[in-house]
């Protein structure tokens, strides 16, 4: 394994969220499209309470532009000036780090500008052209690995980030193809793709969909959400993700996967507790390898 990278998420007055090292827990978390100001705003100030009550770093999750939608005619967010200026209050507000993904090279910077994180969607991990912006606007990269990728091969994603300059990334696993309409975790891919040196993300809320299950929407299994946050947590992680709403049934996007915050605080009270376990494990017994 390469020399575990750290870095620092958070530019001019907002906290600092530094990830690599593992001494806190990371949450990543939001709606998933912005859907108006004053929703997003609510939702930012019920997780940042839950998080601030539970003292777990926080960093603020919602997307101006899903491109990535199963039917035309879905909501795909309110756009990219206007969610920009949407992230940027609630950054003000509440003093924390925000993160969106972007589709189009050109939206790269005007996302840089407001956004502490840079988001590259998992079906745009190997995209050049979206790697090379992403790279270019000298932000922390959050890398979805693709559901069609495997994790050895997400260091061919990483190489081109490097190429381009940048050497802040963290590798998010969301769920792999197994067959048509699903998805299966194979946690492996965690300790895999740490063999990059770069810190690791588990998406909790993606890695249940059922890709288009339902003809022109993709279905979800929330049932399974709490069993995997705590497998990516014993396995080792920096960051934990998961997109978060307050009345999921209505949610303008990804309905059937958005956890219902009401769930939120006792499965990060857990997270929490099992990653404070595992720094103790690690402490005590190192890392144990088996050949």
């Amino acid at each position: 394994m390469l020399e575990k990278k750290s870095f620092d998420i958070g530019y001019g007055d907002v906290e600092k969220i530094n990830i690599g090292k593992k001494k806190d827990l990371v949450f990543i978390g939001g709606p998933c499209a912005i859907e108006n100001r004053d929703h997003a705003l609510k939702m930012a100030e019920l997780i940042y309470e839950i998080c601030n009550k539970i003292d777990i770093k926080f960093i603020y999750k919602s997307c101006y532009d899903k491109d990535c939608r199963s039917s035309n005619k879905s909501f795909r967010g309110v756009g990219l000036e206007k969610g920009l200026k949407i992230l940027s209050e609630v950054r003000s507000t509440f003093n924390i780090p925000v993160v969106s993904d972007f589709s189009d090279p050109s939206w790269a910077s005007s996302t840089a500008e407001v956004c502490d994180l840079i988001q590259i969607p998992a079906y745009l991990c190997r995209q050049t052209s979206i790697l090379e912006a992403a790279a270019k606007t000298n932000k922390p990269i959050l890398l979805k690995k693709g559901q069609f990728m495997s994790p050895w091969n997400m260091k061919n994603s990483v190489n081109k980030l490097e190429n381009f300059g940048n050497n802040k990334v963290i590798l998010t696993e969301r769920g792999t193809f197994f067959g048509y309409n699903m998805l299966v975790n194979d946690m492996k891919s965690l300790p895999i793709m740490a063999e990059t040196g770069y810190p690791t993300c588990y998406d909790a809320t993606h890695s249940i969909q059922l890709p288009t299950s339902a003809g022109n929407i993709s279905g979800g299994e929330r049932e399974f959400i709490p069993f995997l946050v705590r497998s990516s947590i014993a396995i080792g992680i920096d960051a934990l993700f998961m997109e978060v709403h307050d009345d999921p049934k209505n949610a303008l996007s990804d309905p059937n996967t958005v956890l219902n915050i009401k769930y939120l605080d006792p499965i990060l009270r857990q997270a929490k507790v099992l990653f404070e376990t595992k720094l103790k494990l690690d402490k005590e017994f190192g890392d144990i390898k088996v050949d």
